[in-house]
Parts: C-alpha cells; structure tokens; sequence
C-alpha cells in the first residue's frame, strides 16, 4: 500500500475536519474531506484535479491553524 499524499486532521471545540488524498484502488486518486463527520469523497482519474484538491486543502488547513483549530 502506498503512503497517502495529505493526510491531516484538526479539531476545534466540538468541532473536527479532516482532509486525505490517497492513491486509489483503481486507477486514481480518492479525495476526501469530512467536516463534522460529513464526508464528501471524489475519486478523481486526473493528476491535475488532484493538485488543484491538494492545493485547496493545503490553504484551509492553513486558514484553519490561523483561527486557532489544532492538528489532532
């Protein structure tokens, strides 16, 4: 199994998100963000979706750590 490309998970209060972009299955890449235990999941056959995703996550996680939420 190959290692994931992000994984990271922060908690705030009550609150949780948690961001993950691993190798799938098949060919691809599954995409994942949960935000309170709901999960949005994309599995994307396209390298460049997949950077932009990673791109994304990157500046929420970021955005996050500012207002003060913590790496689980």
């Amino acid at each position: 199994m190959k290692s994931p490309l992000l994984v990271a998970t922060l908690l705030r209060a009550d609150h949780s998100r948690s961001f993950q972009i691993h190798v799938g299955s098949s060919a691809g890449w599954d995409v994942t963000e949960e935000r309170d235990q709901r999960v949005i999941r994309r599995h994307y056959g396209d390298w460049h979706r997949v950077e932009r995703a990673r791109a994304i996550f990157a500046r929420a996680i970021s955005e996050l750590r500012e207002e003060g939420w913590l790496d689980a």
